[in-house]
């Protein structure tokens, strides 16, 4: 054997090797070279005896005391010489047999003992004697002289042997049919089966659990300044370590699955090997159905994480909704929207006209039909759950738990966080930036207009201003603001990222044609449509009606709203004997809205009010505030702008008095989505991220890392991960959440989500599983490994 490696097999498939159908092969193969070894040494024995015979008669018996120099020349010159031969002839089959060889390659033996033998009685036979008497036949060799009968003959008869016995080559290479090779190629018929039949997983040896450990304290390891790419080469080295002495079979089948992926993919699916030998099963893993996984098709995946979702309709919920279609009409991506999931309490606290779900998939179904209701393609993306406790105080979806861990590792590749300060206030968990390799936030919200108009507002707003830049920083590395109206953050840049949906676009085309012919559209007045609590421009608009009511008499708005303010905003307009009709909220794009001519909104606390892209896109008049959240809509004729409460009233007067412009092509193109995503994916660099296929080879386009480690990290690098660590560690501690006002138990999921979403309980889930088996009833399945 000498300790080597056999070779790979050829033209029979690549078998995997275990330690027990190893020592079998051995065994096998060592017997039959024992039996090849004594046949060549018989063979050897008879040549020689049958040259000896040929020489002449045999020697009488050497008397006593007679010269004796023949025997001394065989004794000391020939016999040596034959005892080298034999040794060079076990040698040469020894190594023959198990050395690696090329496919045609043949065994031969070295005669070059035989060739000294000749020599010696050649040389001997010169000064007379007995060895005289050896006649030499005509046969010349390839130097002109005659050839020894004797050597003749042992050179042919080991010829003789060297064609029956080795026939094949010993791993396949040949077809011979000789004993050895027949029954080799059973035993590696055996083992193949056995290692495809075979269930036994070995347990993990120190040095895989090492670069585990170090490969799951990446997080920590980066707040610390290491960077990542340093740690994936400690796992690497140990685990490659690992690979020099032992091979797994049941790795081995699982790289003709993958390919020619790096260490830490075969860590990964080792890792998977052995968590399934203990029971442990989910429907994502690459071990469940071999016959379900394919091959990436080296499109990258954009995860969407928002704060809300549909039937409520916000801001937050129905923008991502619409990214999230217009990303996944392109062939670059698959997108995955990530929504809040609200118990049945919060349902109700939330969502309007009493719409509740029972389960995550029935509100899909909602959202999907809401969705293609307004498109005019079908929107090809996937959706997900995350849990979510609403809370009264802030009016606001906080996330419970470590949303991260809701998209799977293997799609966790591009993020777009909807409102990154809002999902990271609170967020205890893998950081962003460490599980993805491009974070998008998108701010949609001015948080700090909001807590101004609260008690203590200014403190309230300073803190909050310095955490938004904290979290902000540490999580993300792109920052879109749709407006200046936001406070500015870092990596941040200015652009409306958003579109509105088709559907109003085609009732302004409506409009201008139906104005075309001579029909009248618009028969009613104003109207304002928002959520109903103050900071939504209530107070803004009760001020100015208020103080111009004189100004303004016969002037009646009609406002659409639910919220947690309506009882007092009402409340509020009774008492000052204002012209405003109150009606329950309802969808922007329903008809009993289409009459309206002039859409009011007085908010100064919106970063870009969607309501008012709605209404310039229906063709209507737009009376809002001269303010950074209305810049994109300045340029458009419609858009009436006032500064004070006078140009107010003299906007108003204005719109009542006229009709307002068509829009050309071009500016409803810019109001559409499909504008809105190609804005998006340039100030995002989301297209540069694309097109250079970070992260692939730029020949198959097959996964590569290119793995670059500098001497020591940058500063700015070695800052956000302190700033990352710090806030990891103090979201941990729940007395200072709740001193922030984070709302109980929200550091993690509770029993009553875990049965919605069918999760693991907190104290056993491992990240990125999802358990999609549970028992009726809803029962949460607790896996024990």
């Amino acid at each position: 054997m000498g300790g080597e490696r056999p070779p790979p097999i050829s033209g029979g498939g690549a078998f995997a090797f275990i330690s027990k159908g190893w020592r079998e092969v051995r065994d096998s193969a060592s017997a039959d070279l024992r039996q090849m070894r004594a046949r060549a040494d018989r063979e050897l024995e008879h040549l020689l005896a049958s040259a000896s015979a040929l020489a002449g008669p045999p020697l009488p018996p050497v008397a006593a005391g007679a010269p004796i120099a023949e025997v001394e020349f065989v004794r000391k010159r020939i016999q040596p010489k034959i005892m080298e031969l034999r040794r060079q002839y076990s040698s040469t089959v020894r190594d023959a047999g198990w050395a690696p060889k090329a496919a045609g390659a043949s065994l031969r033996v070295d005669l070059s003992g035989i060739t000294a033998i000749r020599n010696a009685i050649v040389a001997e036979g010169g000064g007379g004697g007995r060895w005289g008497l050896v006649r030499w036949k005509g046969h010349a060799d390839d130097e002109g002289r005659k050839e020894w009968e004797v050597v003749r003959m042992i050179r042919s008869g080991l010829k003789e042997f060297e064609r029956r016995s080795l026939s094949s080559e010993v791993f396949g290479g040949f077809r011979g049919r000789g004993e050895f090779v027949e029954k080799f190629k059973l035993s590696l018929k055996s083992l193949n089966k056995e290692s495809q039949e075979s269930k036994e997983v070995l347990p993990l040896d120190l040095t895989e659990i090492l670069a585990y450990l170090v490969r799951q304290s990446g997080p920590f390891l980066d707040q610390l300044g290491i960077r990542r790419d340093l740690c994936d080469k400690i796992v690497e080295t140990l685990y490659s370590k690992h690979n020099g002495r032992l091979i797994y079979h049941s790795l081995s089948a699982d790289r003709s699955l993958i390919g020619n992926e790096n260490m830490t993919d075969e860590l990964d699916l080792r890792i998977a090997r052995v968590l399934e030998s203990t029971g442990h099963h989910t429907e994502e893993s690459f071990w469940k159905d071999h016959a379900k996984y394919k091959l990436s098709d080296n499109r990258r995946h954009v995860a969407i994480v928002t704060t809300a979702s549909l039937p409520w309709m916000t801001g937050t919920a129905i923008n991502p909704l619409f990214r999230a279609a217009y990303l996944a009409r392109s062939t670059k991506q698959k997108v995955t929207l990530v929504v809040p999931w609200l118990c049945k309490s919060d349902q109700e606290l939330v969502y309007p006209n009493n719409i509740t779900f029972s389960s995550p998939e029935e509100q899909e179904n909602y959202i999907r039909n809401w969705l293609q209701e307004r498109l005019g393609f079908e929107a090809n993306f996937k959706i997900s759950f995350y849990p979510g406790k609403f809370s009264k105080e802030r009016r606001s979806i906080i996330p419970a738990g470590d949303t991260s861990q809701f998209i799977s590792s293997s799609e966790a590749d591009i993020a777009i966080l909807e409102e990154p300060e809002h999902l990271n206030w609170y967020h205890h968990g893998k950081r962003w930036t460490d599980k993805f390799k491009h974070v998008i936030g998108v701010v949609h919200t001015n948080y700090l207009e909001y807590i101004k108009r609260e008690k203590n507002g200014a403190l309230q707003a300073f803190l909050v201003k310095h955490i938004n830049n904290w979290v902000t920083r540490a999580y993300c590395h792109k920052v879109l603001r749709l407006s200046a109206a936001t406070q500015d953050l870092p990596r941040s840049v200015v652009c409306n990222v958003h579109g509105v949906n088709p559907k109003f676009l085609k009732v302004g085309e409506k409009i201008a044609a139906d104005k075309e012919h001579g029909q009248q559209s618009f028969t009613k007045g104003a109207y304002f449509l928002g959520k109903m609590v103050w900071a939504k421009g209530y107070r803004e608009l009760i001020d100015l009606l208020s103080k111009h009511k004189s100004d303004l008499e016969g002037f009646n708005v009609d406002v659409y709203g639910n919220g947690e303010d309506s009882q007092a905003v009402q409340m509020a307009a009774r008492k000052l004997n204002l012209s405003l009709n109150f009606f329950k909220g309802r969808d922007h794009a329903d008809s009993s809205l289409h009459g309206y001519k002039v859409f009011i909104n007085p908010s100064v606390s919106d970063v870009l009010c969607t309501a008012t892209a709605e209404a310039l896109a229906m063709g209507k008049f737009v009376i809002c505030a001269d303010h950074p959240s209305n810049e994109f809509f300045k340029s458009f004729p419609n858009c009436l702008t006032y500064k004070t409460s006078e140009e107010f009233v003299a906007r108003v007067k204005e719109a009542m008095a006229s009709e307002p412009s068509p829009l050309t092509p071009e500016q409803r193109y810019s109001l559409s989505w499909e504008a809105a995503t190609e804005r998006f994916m340039e100030y995002s660099e989301l297209d540069k991220v694309l097109n250079n296929k970070i992260g692939y080879s730029g020949q198959d386009g097959k996964r590569s890392k290119v793995r670059k480690i500098p001497l020591l990290p940058r500063l700015s690098e070695v800052v956000d991960g302190g700033l990352a660590f710090a806030h990891h560690c103090l979201t941990g501690n729940e007395i200072l959440r709740l001193a922030t006002g984070a709302i109980p138990g929200t550091r993690d999921y509770d029993k009553q989500q875990c049965m919605d979403l069918n999760l693991l309980p907190p104290q056993v889930q491992h990240p990125d599983v999802l358990i999609r088996d549970f028992e009726a009833g809803k029962s949460c399945q607790v896996v024990s490994t």
